[in-house]
């Protein structure tokens, strides 16, 4: 893979981070750039205390120097502002067995009490942790803002390519949206206007309701987003080694977000159910193609149509009601442990979707296009538009 990504920090700690590594040079960049999709994964109705506490602000610690990418390694921090709350109980320093108040704030904040749908279980058994909190902070959602800081350095290189993408809410608590779009834009705009980032207005007035009737009910919901992208290349990915096809990568991307538990391209699952001649998108004179079933990949490999992304997430698996549980490890009947969490995430999951799919694509994009510089990535991607026997989309 031409790019790679690794994110370090937990959900308490003092920082977030990421190094993003394999960037072509002269890629203008900022932390601006970085901070306008940190605050849409901030927003949406069903947020919980921390979003009000949390004024996610990236600073860029190297690879950028006045505004351009040196071609090194990106090194990106957001800090904890919650930390502050956590510094004795979520410190690196070891224990001193005579520090009573170290002592006691780690105790304060150890959990014991398994919560059914996260990772807490099966993690403690894994690592061979007795202190669920050391699960829990690393397998925290609060790990995606480090996707979503990495995905708006990838945005920039699909931007100089002439590729947009956003996304949008289709559904939440089983409340599904019916909006038509005219143009990205539209679309964008819409549904940053809205409470939960759906384009239909009728259907985010319902799912506002019906969020706000599961949080007085200690409850939680989750929902459908969907990412749309435009002025993809033909040939990103491939059909010759099942790791690279293009398909299979994003899908195991956007899996990779907490709560998502379901992914599909297009008609997706629905084509399991029709006939191949009303699902495969016939061509007609001049490449054109009248549908775009396949959601814009054939065979593992962008076809130069919109790529249609769309992702299911499941309920936030923390209950302000709690669920029968157990205590760990000596499984003793109790319910679940409760710390602060959201109602529904849905809309902050569509941002983190988003980056991951942006991610994926830069990281095809390189590979396909190659060059160290963007001065040489310009080049190669000038030639190889030549290449194709139509104007792509967005050219």
């Amino acid at each position: 893979m031409a790019l790679r990504l690794t994110t370090a920090g937990e959900s308490h700690g003092p920082t977030e981070v990421a190094i993003v590594d394999g960037m072509i040079a002269g890629l203008g960049l900022s932390a601006v750039d970085l901070d306008r999709a940190l605050a849409r994964r901030q927003v949406g109705q069903g947020r919980g205390a921390r979003q009000r506490i949390e004024q996610d602000r990236a600073t860029i610690l190297s690879g950028v120097r006045n505004g351009f990418t040196t071609g090194a390694p990106i090194a990106l921090v957001v800090e904890n502002v919650d930390h502050a709350s956590w510094t004795e109980a979520m410190s690196a320093a070891p224990v001193d067995p005579a520090d009573a108040g170290r002592l006691e704030a780690i105790a304060g904040r150890a959990i014991r009490r398994l919560r059914p749908g996260h990772a807490d279980y099966a993690g403690a058994v894994k690592y061979g942790h007795r202190d669920i909190r050391d699960v829990l902070e690393r397998a925290s959602a609060r790990e995606t803002v480090m996707r979503v800081a990495a995905g708006g350095v990838a945005m920039a290189l699909l931007r100089r390519a002439g590729v947009d993408l956003t996304s949008h809410v289709v559904a939440i608590g089983g409340i599904a949206a019916s909006a038509r779009w005219e143009s990205l834009d539209d679309l964008r705009s819409r549904a940053e206007a809205s409470a939960v980032r759906c384009a239909d207005p009728t259907a985010a007035a319902e799912m506002v309701a019906r969020i706000d009737a599961a949080g007085k009910a200690g409850d939680s919901l989750g929902g459908v987003v969907e990412v749309i992208a435009t002025g993809i290349p033909v040939g990103l990915g491939t059909y010759a080694q099942w790791d690279r096809r293009l398909d299979g990568r994003l899908a195991q991307a956007v899996m990779s977000i907490p709560a998502i538990k379901g992914v599909e391209f297009g008609l997706g699952f629905k084509q399991a159910d029709l006939a191949g001649s009303e699902v495969h998108d016939v061509f007609l004179p001049g490449f054109q193609r009248p549908t775009n079933n396949a959601g814009g990949l054939e065979g593992g490999v962008t076809n130069g149509q919109v790529l249609v992304v769309r992702a299911a997430m499941k309920p936030i698996s923390t209950l302000r009601r709690p669920l029968d549980s157990v205590t760990f490890p000596d499984g003793e009947p109790q319910p679940a442990h409760f710390e602060r969490a959201d109602v529904c995430a849905v809309p902050a999951a569509g941002v983190v979707a988003e980056a991951m799919v942006a991610w994926v694509l830069a990281d095809a994009l390189l590979e396909k296009i190659g060059g160290d510089s963007a001065s040489e990535f310009d080049a190669h991607l000038a030639a190889t538009r030549s290449l194709w026997p139509v104007a792509l989309p967005g050219a």
